[in-house]
């Protein structure tokens, strides 16, 4: 039995290893914190920009929230089958044809989250001779994220690759019954 206040989704379960359970809810977490903190950033700025004191470091907190948001969120994305997929085309296959077409999606989401690790790491190790003004940080805390989204998504869509040979990427009767109650 599912909790339903996991925040793991139950969706697509034959799809997912549940030692990996545990990082998609903290990503979640992460995802949940970092847009807390980026729209209390921005409703701060915005304030103190009005009353004529602004906090000049409050634009670099805000982009930082804002990118790490969204690397984060792409990288669970991925392991929920909600972004980065076109599973409107598999959606309406069925046997061999489907199975060709759920690898192909997926291996170029494991090449596109390599190319993300690789090249977001070369960019990481560059962004330590530019900094971001007025703290001075390197910009290569920025750029930290690239790599380690990358790295998150080539692992879960290799996951959902193995475990789609392995158990179908067929919808469930769980999966089906839930969208028949969605539907009504």
């Amino acid at each position: 039995m599912s909790d339903d206040r996991s925040l793991v989704l139950q969706r697509q379960r034959q799809l997912k290893w549940p030692a990996l359970d545990w990082l998609e809810s903290l990503l979640m977490m992460l995802c949940g914190f970092t847009l807390a903190c980026f729209s209390v950033a921005v409703v701060c700025d915005i304030v103190t920009r009005e009353i004529g004191r602004p906090w000049l470091w409050l634009q670099e907190v805000t982009s930082t929230f804002f990118i790490y948001g969204i690397f984060i969120g792409a990288a669970v994305a991925t392991r929920r089958n909600d972004h980065l997929f076109l599973a409107a085309i598999g959606d309406r296959m069925t046997g061999r044809p489907r199975q060709i077409i759920e690898t192909v999606i997926r291996l170029v989401v494991i090449f596109v989250g390599l190319f993300m690790a690789w090249f977001g790491y070369v960019n990481f190790l560059r962004g330590f001779g530019s900094f971001r003004m007025p703290s001075m940080t390197p910009i290569a805390s920025l750029y930290a994220a690239i790599p380690i989204s990358g790295a998150l998504i080539a692992l879960f869509a290799f996951e959902q690759l193995v475990n789609g040979w392995r158990n179908t990427f067929e919808k469930s009767a769980v999966d089906i019954a839930a969208d028949k109650a969605a539907q009504e």
